[in-house]
């Protein structure tokens, strides 16, 4: 049959992997996909660079736009980043009547909503695996492995520079910015690590997956995101006293009142499967009614897997090139006209157990108001530790988790609680989750 030609914009390291895997794996690739998939043009600033990577073998051009115009090409796979000229590019191959492949979760987060409305106007697929979690076929698994399920909950690791970090921080007992100095030398972080380490990498992500899971629009503007910058070494080594691992999570919710959408440092009791995923690895966890919990393991970034997933993509859209619109799976699971307006629940709303960590006067009744404050808030206290002062100081850290409550009623516990005379400085919070049924 007449091979699909691709045009690749960008050729950098989810790019090389792609001309590689897609080289590599010709034959396999062809007898799933029914017909040959070949990169036919590249556009990368870069001009050497590319024909050095692709050994001569195709055209090589510094325009983006050129290969989104060229008549010949299919599907345009986007790998450039950034969600302005991207934007711009996927905007122009869909309009021009091509399939869009891509790696960009910003992209899909902030302007998914256009970016699906416009593709299904003309009738063109826009895949977007490789946007969350690398090589795990998260997607592919929520939106049609689970779709007999009415998804209840989705939490993940889904950023593994901080996931490195963490995990650095609890084996080597260093503390955060020294971890972080190691990550870049390593290349786990960017020079700017702004993105992984305050949580908006993985809040792009994030959104991805709600929008699959409850079939709700993108909507990033509702994101809660917390990063791992204020972590303490000492508040691991305590999570782990209790029995918990602190983690990066992505958390989305459908309950009563609406949908949770957070990113933020949890503690996971350390039985959990999650708890144990370590280095730079990503997993995520989904909750359906029927299958239950089930867990997603693998490789989150990298040329190769990574690639496996933008491959994965130019199968399924090859497999459905020629089938009629209205047969193919909808971008955000459900069919379009069946997007839910579900809120998105504001921090203040959400319900979470808590670990707080305070610092305290090492005397009579500190501990008797504390407690106090929390039981006249109906906050139960689930279990606590009461360090012995150092020699030579006079305060002490009292560590406390409780069950679960709504976060605006521990804002408010927590701020009576600072208020008393005996509590130095501020206290520190980080929210626990069971991730059980």
């Amino acid at each position: 049959m007449k091979p699909i030609n691709v045009g690749l914009l960008g050729i950098g390291t989810v790019g090389g992997g792609t001309f590689t895997v897609l080289t590599r794996n010709q034959e396999e690739i062809t007898r799933r996909a029914g017909r040959p998939i070949r990169i036919v043009k590249v556009a990368e600033r870069d001009v050497a660079r590319a024909k050095d990577i692709t050994k001569g073998t195709v055209e090589v051009v510094d325009d983006a736009f050129a290969v989104v115009a060229d008549p010949n090409i299919d599907i345009v796979v986007e790998l450039i980043g950034g969600y302005t000229v991207a934007k711009e590019l996927v905007l122009k191959a869909i309009e021009n009547g091509k399939h869009v492949v891509t790696a960009n979760k910003a992209l899909i987060a902030l302007h998914g909503n256009e970016i699906f409305a416009a593709a299904q106007k003309k009738g063109v697929m826009v895949a977007f695996e490789a946007a969350v979690a690398g090589g795990i076929p998260i997607i592919k698994a929520v939106r049609e492995g689970l779709s007999a399920n009415r998804i209840e909950w989705i939490a993940g690791i889904i950023n593994g520079t901080t996931n490195f970090i963490l995990s650095e921080m609890r084996e080597k007992g260093l503390g955060f910015n020294e971890v972080l100095s190691e990550a870049q030398r390593l290349g786990y972080a960017e020079a700017d690590p702004t993105f992984d380490v305050e949580g908006i990498d993985a809040g792009h992500k994030l959104m991805i997956l709600a929008g699959i899971g409850f079939g709700i629009p993108m909507q990033f503007d509702k994101m809660y995101t917390e990063g791992i910058t204020k972590l303490a070494r000492e508040d691991i080594q305590y999570a782990e006293e209790l029995g918990y691992r602190v983690k990066l999570l992505g958390i989305t919710k459908r309950v009563e009142n609406g949908i949770e959408l957070r990113v933020h440092p949890t503690l996971i009791p350390e039985k959990r499967l999650v708890a144990n995923v370590n280095g730079a690895m990503n997993a995520v966890v989904v909750k359906g009614d029927a299958v239950g919990p089930t867990l997603y393991y693998g490789a989150g970034a990298g040329a190769e897997p990574t690639a496996s997933a933008v491959v994965a993509d130019l199968v399924d859209v090859t497999r459905m090139h020629t089938a009629d619109p209205h047969q193919r799976v909808p971008h955000l699971a459900f069919q379009p006209d069946q997007l839910a307006d579900l809120p998105i629940l504001p921090i203040s709303e959400v319900r979470s157990a808590y670990y707080l960590r305070m610092r305290v006067l090492d005397k009579p009744g500190v501990l008797a108001d504390v407690t106090r404050i929390l039981g006249d808030r109906n906050i139960s206290i689930d279990a606590m530790i009461q360090k012995e002062p150092a020699e030579n100081e006079t305060e002490a850290n009292i560590i406390i988790l409780t069950h679960v409550t709504v976060e605006k009623t521990m804002n408010d516990a927590i701020a009576a609680i600072e208020a008393l005379p005996a509590i130095e400085g501020k206290i520190t919070r980080i929210r626990s989750e069971e991730l059980s049924r």
